[in-house]
């Protein structure tokens, strides 16, 4: 029973009575707020939820990921204690097999994730997979991964558990309890007004499945999702089908198998879903299913047909056919929004929502009451969406895509394909006339490499573009290479309190005079990361921020969320000035032959004003790549004048993966591989760039950190045998016990072989040999603390003589 008359003021409303409702609202009554209501505007589970498969797998494409999941594993076995009421767990494991020689490496690169998250799985022979699922033929199954904890739970029955736990600890739900509207006041929120009367409100949590864009555009908020239509077939008992039995995936057929009631439930994830319109499925759509589609079905029905010889005789109950709720990128969104203070989102689960519910629903009550989720889960940040990407055009396009790509074989290099060239740089014409290979990140097309625009071959071995970067490090080695930064988020801080309140939010040392360059991390109050960005101060009064491409809407959002009490403005600049870095030792004379000979007399982290091709430029005497130069910020109008007289004079345009195998052989950290909020300046060895006078936001916790014990967790690694391809993410042994994992992986063109950053958990010594399993093959790989490449020091390298950058080819 649900209650009928709401109270006129709860502190947190929950918006959406699926798994993420009831789930963040269980947990924000364990947090203490007894008082959060729930408010469903049908029935409990009336969405989306009680049609889930609900499978449960616990390996993800993150540690965090993965520890989320295994919360919710843990948390329903936990709710049958605490309630005494069933949620239907069955742990029968899961069985992937592969068909395909990259699927099969793509699994035993999944097996050797799986152990460095402590997870139990292991590779298994053909004849022992077809023992495990008799059902299956597998005459052509070259080998699979057998993960024994894996299982799957009863949606209603979850979410019943859910309810009855919160309920026990005062918190309530109202059902038929549709929402008209959503107040807010100077961008923060006030209320919510339904069909039964209006609640004021402190904060709202959005986990109303594929309605939550709507309710979204009713408070100012971008909420990017889009539902499609989700396919399973279920049959009627089938002979050898006895008891439960562990999952099947066989990802090159599109498929998951499962028993279900003495039958079959054979579930696909097909290369392109049929999007739904936005206003198709109204508030009437409650407990009910999609029409039957066979012809969209019938070429995964053909493999399913392959696969399990007995589908031929086996009598049909129904194809089923629900909703589903898919983002841009296929990850959730959690957090709060960029527009909208107080407005939490738990939405666009991507048919993972049973999985991951509870352990998202914790950590979005975590982030409503504490501001921060439990750990990092960056990946689903709320805010880390383009608003190109709100458009419904383009959610029509690329749901669909990110529904194929659940089972896709997760290669090197792999770009999606829909809205493309929503954002060009300005130097896009001559990019392509340069034959690059773009990828695309916070809608920006950027480019990845040039010489080819043809779409590689996409493999686990050495890729097709590996001639193409050596090209570009050997131009940015010996002469001189262009790198676009244009794409970075710049924002301008500017007003006679700029330096004061930059003091507080960066950790680095922005006092400094005009003209100079800081690195500097941006820390939250746990002394971890929000951001790290370089910043140049142009004036007493104007400071110019660089932060990551994909970091602007929610770098912004930090600083202006900040910013209150200080007599400045905060403005995106990003799309008004282009940024080249112009790198080699070639780079001087280029200068000067451009008109700017000036800029050879810029110090190391200065800044200078020059004109080039007759054009005013700002130069900053930095390097991301290890090799010497400027980055060099322009008005966007000014930037195809001074490419060309660059490339006039030599320079060669250089991709996103000549930068980044570069900044690993120098060691250069980037946010989202080896900093994120769980990582202190500390671990990642940048307390150079922290103030040792304190004063800034995080500095008590850091000095707490140190007291601890915490120390540098960031190494770097050269790889012993020159073929190996690690891509990041792999386990790393010492004496048979995992240390850590990569985090940032490439050819190190300088150095003549693979390398990588990693995080371990031990101090190592330089030279220490450690095993790295890439793909299930064991490697070995020699430690070093601080850079492999450094043109001024010591330089570790695989032929122990100078570099030789063309005999590289080969």
């Amino acid at each position: 029973m649900t209650e009928s008359t709401l109270p006129e003021h709860a502190p947190v409303v929950v918006i959406g009575g699926g798994i993420m409702g009831c789930s963040t609202l269980y947990h924000l009554a364990q947090m203490g707020i007894s008082d959060a209501i729930l408010i469903e505007r049908n029935q409990l589970t009336s969405g989306t939820t009680w049609h889930s498969a609900a499978q449960v797998r616990a390996l993800r494409h993150s540690r965090n990921l993965t520890r989320m999941i295994q919360y919710s594993v843990d948390l329903y076995s936990r709710l049958e204690q605490e309630t005494g009421q069933a949620v239907g767990w069955i742990q029968e494991g899961s069985l992937s097999i592969a068909t395909h020689p990259d699927r099969l490496t793509h699994i035993k690169r999944q097996e050797a994730l799986a152990h460095a998250y402590g997870i139990p799985a292991r590779s298994v022979s053909a004849q022992e997979a077809k023992e495990r699922w008799p059902l299956m033929n597998a005459d052509d199954v070259l080998g699979a991964v057998w993960s024994p904890d894996d299982g799957r739970v009863s949606p209603s029955d979850v979410c019943a558990v859910l309810v009855k736990g919160a309920r026990a600890l005062g918190a309530r739900f109202f059902e038929d309890t549709g929402v008209t509207g959503i107040l807010t006041k100077n961008g923060r929120i006030e209320g919510v007004e339904t069909v039964k009367g209006t609640i004021r409100c402190n904060a709202i949590a959005i986990c109303a499945g594929l309605w939550s864009r709507e309710l979204g555009q009713m408070a100012g908020a971008e909420i990017p999702l889009l539902a499609c239509e989700h396919f399973y077939l279920l049959t009627k008992p089938v002979d050898g089908v006895a008891g439960n039995m562990p999952t099947l995936s066989d990802h090159d057929s599109h498929l998951y198998i499962r028993d279900d009631s003495g039958g079959l439930l054979v579930g696909c994830f097909e290369p392109m879903g049929k999007p739904i319109e936005p206003g198709r499925l109204d508030e009437n759509f409650a407990f009910q299913l999609l029409p039957e589609d066979w012809d969209h079905f019938e070429p995964m029905m053909m493999g399913a047909l392959h696969r399990l010889p007995a589908l031929e005789t086996a009598e049909v109950k129904m194809l089923l056919n629900g909703p589903e709720s898919f983002t841009p990128d296929g990850t959730f969104m959690l957090g709060e929004t960029a527009e909208t203070r107080g407005l939490f989102l738990g939405c666009g689960m991507n048919s993972v929502g049973m999985a991951a519910g509870g352990g998202a629903g914790m950590n979005l009550a975590h982030c409503i009451v504490h501001g921060h989720t439990a750990y990092d889960l960056s990946e689903a940040d709320a805010k880390r969406f383009a608003p190109v990407f709100n458009s419904v055009e383009h959610l029509m396009a690329r749901a669909p895509e990110i529904l194929g790509t659940h089972y896709d074989i997760a290669y090197p290099g792999k770009q999606l394909k829909t809205v493309r060239g929503v954002r060009r740089l300005p130097l896009d014409v001559q990019y392509r006339e340069a034959r690059a290979h773009f990828g695309q990140f916070y809608g920006w097309e950027r480019p990845l490499y040039f010489g080819s625009a043809q779409e590689p071959q996409l493999r686990f071995d050495r890729p097709d573009w590996f001639e193409n970067v050596r090209l570009e490090v050997q131009a940015a080695h010996e002469a001189a290479a262009i790198f676009d930064a244009s794409s970075f988020g710049k924002i301008e801080v500017e007003g006679p309190d700029a330096e004061a309140f930059l003091m507080l939010v960066c950790a680095g040392h922005v006092n400094r005079a005009p003209g100079s360059v800081i690195y500097t991390a941006m820390l939250n109050e746990r002394g971890t990361f929000e951001s790290d960005i370089t910043v140049h101060r142009i004036a007493v009064d104007h400071y110019r921020l660089f932060v990551g491409t994909a970091a602007i809407k929610r770098d912004l959002t930090w600083l202006r969320r900040h910013a209150d009490g200080f007599d400045l403005t905060i403005t995106d600049s990003t799309e008004d000035y282009a940024v080249l870095g112009l790198m080699g030792p070639d780079a001087a004379r280029i200068a000067t032959a451009c008109g700017a000979p000036e800029l050879n007399d810029i110090g190391y982290f200065k800044i200078g004003t020059a004109h080039i091709a007759g054009r005013h430029v700002r130069a900053a005497r930095i390097s991301y790549v290890g090799e010497a130069g400027w980055e060099i910020t322009c008005k966007v109008e000014n930037c195809a004048k001074i490419y060309s007289a660059f490339t006039a004079e030599g320079a060669k345009p250089a991709g996103l993966f000549a930068q980044t195998s570069m900044r690993i052989e120098k060691g250069y950290c980037a946010i989202g591989h080896e900093l994120d909020s769980d990582i202190s300046p500390i671990e990642a060895g940048l307390m150079f760039a922290v103030r040792k006078t304190g004063g800034f936001m995080g500095h008590k916790a850091l000095d707490a950190r140190l007291r601890s014990g915490a120390e540098l967790s960031v190494v770097s690694l050269i790889f012993d045998d020159r073929e190996v391809v690690p891509l990041g993410h792999e386990p790393i042994y010492l004496d048979g016990e995992v240390i850590g994992q990569t985090t940032s992986c490439a050819f190190g063109y300088r150095l003549n072989a693979p390398i990588a950053l990693a995080h371990v958990h031990t101090r190592l010594k330089d030279g220490t040999t450690l095993i790295v399993n890439i793909a299930g093959r064991e490697t070995t790989a020699q430690v070093k603390n601080g850079a492999l490449f450094d043109p001024d020091g010591s330089i570790m390298r695989r032929d122990h003589g100078r570099i030789r950058v063309p005999a590289l080819a080969g």
